[in-house]
């Protein structure tokens, strides 16, 4: 996924993907002026953290982060202007990063369903993300938006060949 970023023009290493206390209440996020943020005082506790380090969740989060700086120069996405863009990459991000892989939500997050998982889960995460934005108005219009470009975004793999089960 670097490798891909850098062909874009980007740049990810460890200058620019940081651990940091976050004023907000989410895990992390991708910042176009900054980079990749992991947010380490939304960890629940010490075992959280070292879970989320062994058990690879932390690679997912930042992949997940990385799908969303390449999308933001593959692109140009306008996170701050266009609900569209954000849900789009949202919609990707999570349907690519593995978090929404059956065996992540069914033991880490009690969702015990089976079929059309992958397309419940990245559709619930999508909207939660956009709803959160500062210029959505409620979940209503974020699952609109979300619905909006759902059939041309869940199928997008780029670059990948696939999603990643």
């Amino acid at each position: 996924m670097r490798e891909k970023i850098n062909q874009l023009g980007g740049d990810i290493n460890s200058s620019n993907i940081r651990i940091r206390k976050c004023h907000e209440l989410k895990g992390g996020g991708f910042d176009s002026d900054y980079g990749i943020s992991i947010c380490s005082n939304n960890m629940r506790s010490r075992s959280h953290m070292e879970d989320t380090l062994a058990h690879g969740l932390m690679n997912e989060k930042i992949l997940l982060e990385m799908i969303h700086a390449y999308d933001h120069l593959r692109f140009q996405v306008q996170w701050r202007d266009n609900l569209r863009h954000a849900a789009c990459s949202e919609i990707r991000a999570s349907a690519l990063s593995g978090e929404c892989r059956w065996a992540v939500e069914f033991f880490g997050k009690n969702q015990w369903k089976f079929s059309q998982h992958l397309q419940d889960c990245v559709k619930r995460r999508a909207v939660l993300s956009v709803a959160g934005r500062p210029n959505c108005k409620d979940d209503v219009e974020a699952a609109k938006v979300v619905n909006e470009v759902w059939d041309s975004c869940f199928p997008d793999t780029r670059p990948f060949d696939e999603v990643y089960r």
